[in-house]
């Protein structure tokens, strides 16, 4: 899958198919063991949900999906992505690495899993930045009490 969270094994479309289907399989085709991305890109349009990464510039320094073994370059022009989307007022990461390079780049600390900060950001706009668990299988997380995480965030800023 040419898009965000394409391993099978990580369980993000999984928590947001148990969020807004009630199915953690509702967005996984099990035939073609892929994940079913224009049933997730019609989703994401319709939530006004926007993904992207916090690196723009990355280095893997193993050759595993860790991020413990990623090296930010070049953090993502956080600004420049933001003008796209006016309307944006929240900002999540999912897990810690993410977390550090979005603090780095808002100067703001990295919040506790499930917690938020505020702050304003440089075009004046003040925004909620959520810390979220990793839906890395790794991450020693149910994937329900994942998915209550993500749930009440979603809630919170009125997605969900």
């Amino acid at each position: 899958m040419d898009f965000y969270y394409p391993n099978r094994i990580n369980d993000f479309w999984r928590i947001m198919g148990i969020i807004f289907y009630g199915d953690k399989d509702y967005l996984y085709d099990s035939d073609t063991r892929t994940f079913k991305l224009p049933l997730i890109k019609a989703m994401l349009d319709e939530k006004g949900i926007a993904l992207n990464d916090t690196g723009h510039a990355v280095r893997r320094l193993k050759d595993n999906a860790s991020d413990k073994y990623l090296e930010i370059i070049e953090p993502v022009p956080l600004m420049d992505v933001l003008a796209r989307i006016p309307q944006c007022r929240a900002l999540a990461t999912t897990g810690e690495k993410a977390g550090e390079t979005l603090a780095s780049i808002t100067d703001t600390v990295s919040p506790k899993i499930g917690e938020s900060v505020f702050t304003r950001l440089s075009d004046g706009r003040e925004v909620e930045i959520f810390r979220m668990p990793s839906t890395s299988r790794a991450y020693p997380l149910s994937i329900d009490k994942k998915a209550a995480y993500y749930a009440k965030m979603l809630h919170q800023i009125g997605i969900f």
